[in-house]
């Protein structure tokens, strides 16, 4: 038996999302968006029929992944620099002594200290490892990569123990 990695990095894996990047307790980004592309390194042994494990499983949970976070508002829960609150309809992000207000329908809440390319790829894979159709494919390692521009890529990675 060998063992293979299949790289899934199609097209149609990404999403555009606005963010700041927060630098420090008074130091941020403006608010701007990115274009993330989203690439999976999946390790797995090969059967004796020549298959390694359906990757159409892979590709369509990035793909629901990609497709919920795209044109959003990304917002980082556990951020130490920044409280949200909702306020008169609005969620609010306060930072620094400014109200920065969105609109609900708008923001992507997610449970990262920071909306950068590394804490984007850690919580995708934690989130694609939970998911019953990839748990009960024969991969023994899982990487995945989120990039906001070309030549610039983060990845987190999953090991079957």
């Amino acid at each position: 038996m060998s063992t293979t990695t299949i790289e899934i990095s199609k097209e149609y894996l990404h999403f555009a999302a606005a963010h700041f990047t927060i630098f420090s307790a008074t130091e941020r980004e403006d608010l701007h968006g990115h274009n993330f592309y989203v690439a999976a390194n999946v390790e797995s042994d090969v059967g004796e029929d020549g298959l390694a494990f359906d990757y159409n499983i892979v590709k369509t949970a990035v793909k629901r992944l990609c497709d919920a976070w795209d044109e959003r508002m990304l917002l980082p829960e556990h951020s130490p620099h920044l409280n949200i609150i909702e306020e008169n309809g609005y969620v609010v992000a306060l930072f620094n002594g400014e109200k920065i207000p969105f609109l609900p329908r708008d923001v992507l809440l997610l449970p990262v200290r920071n909306i950068t390319v590394e804490e984007l790829a850690a919580h995708m894979l934690e989130r694609l490892l939970t998911d019953e159709h990839i748990a009960a494919q024969p991969i023994s390692r899982l990487e995945i990569k989120v990039s906001s521009g070309a030549g610039q890529w983060a990845g987190a990675v999953w090991r079957r123990t």
